[in-house]
């Protein structure tokens, strides 16, 4: 521990310092290439041996590698602990979540619960974690991945939607009680990334599919096809990682960041949709026959 500070202490001398959660892959993976890419030094959160290698291996002392699972209190208070030994940091980057796909009636509880522990719960406790670090930079940001799942919300992906409306106001009220120290609170909403959350979300769907009583397979088997040839056009068509990292960025170094970062023409164009009146806005989202 007392190497990682020194460490971080060192890099902090000539470089910003800045933490990124869910660096194993996607928008996490790169936004920790486009900060060291720009001169960082970044404390990456993961939860594997492989991953922490992985990171060690193409970064080198650049990185500071976190093992942090955000269903694990004890880990991120831990966590929050050794970045603040290190010195101060100018921005977080909660990015780590999970999707958990399924209809409603039927997905299990713990299923449920599990996904705003991780989405919700867990980025609060990250954030909190991470306050004290933050608070002495000179400037300091908390940057928020969401979704543009959070402004409109669709079928088989309940669980996932009620997370990412319920950061919007997590992130909002965190913007409101934290302006008065100067920190900066952003929530960037991409649209589709072409990320492995897509594979993950149709091989948790045939689960689910296999799962289902046969009263909940003839109601809602339709509906899940659908969601699953969603989810493989998004994982083909989804603008690269890289765009939303530099977003992350631009919330995190920008003079006066925007208060909020559409990424992709997808999110663009639901943020219209979203904001139609509610029948008509309804009468667009819902399943089909």
């Amino acid at each position: 521990m007392a190497a990682d500070a020194a460490g971080a202490r060192r890099a902090g001398v000539v470089k910003p310092s800045y933490v990124v959660t869910g660096a194993s892959s996607g928008i996490g993976r790169a936004c920790v290439a486009e900060l060291v890419r720009r001169g960082a030094h970044v404390w990456a959160s993961v939860r594997s041996d492989g991953d922490e290698k992985e990171l060690v291996r193409a970064y080198g002392d650049a990185v500071s590698v976190l093992r942090m699972d955000l269903r694990d209190a004890d880990s991120i208070e831990a966590c929050g602990r050794r970045v603040a030994a290190g010195g101060p940091v100018r921005g977080l980057v909660n990015n780590a979540g999970l999707a958990r796909p399924g209809p409603l009636e039927y997905v299990p509880l713990e299923v449920f619960r599990e996904q705003l522990d991780v989405n919700v719960t867990g980025q609060l406790a990250v954030t909190r974690a991470m306050l004290p670090a933050l608070r002495i930079a000179p400037t300091a940001r908390v940057v928020t991945v969401g979704s543009i799942g959070g402004r409109i919300a669709g079928p088989m992906l309940g669980p996932y939607h009620t997370s990412k409306f319920a950061l919007v106001g997590l992130t909002d009220s965190l913007r409101a009680e934290l302006a008065p120290e100067g920190i900066d609170v952003v929530l960037v909403e991409p649209g589709a990334v072409a990320t492995a959350i897509w594979s993950r979300a149709r091989a948790a769907a045939e689960d689910v599919r296999s799962l289902l009583p046969p009263a909940g397979l003839e109601r809602y088997g339709a509906q899940l096809a659908a969601a699953e040839h969603s989810a493989a056009r998004s994982a083909r068509t989804g603008v690269p990682p890289r765009r939303a990292a530099q977003a992350v960025v631009r919330a995190l170094t920008s003079r006066r960041p925007a208060p909020r970062y559409l990424v992709g023409t997808d999110a663009r164009l639901a943020a219209v949709l979203a904001s139609l009146p509610f029948r008509l806005r309804y009468r667009v989202t819902a399943a089909k026959r």
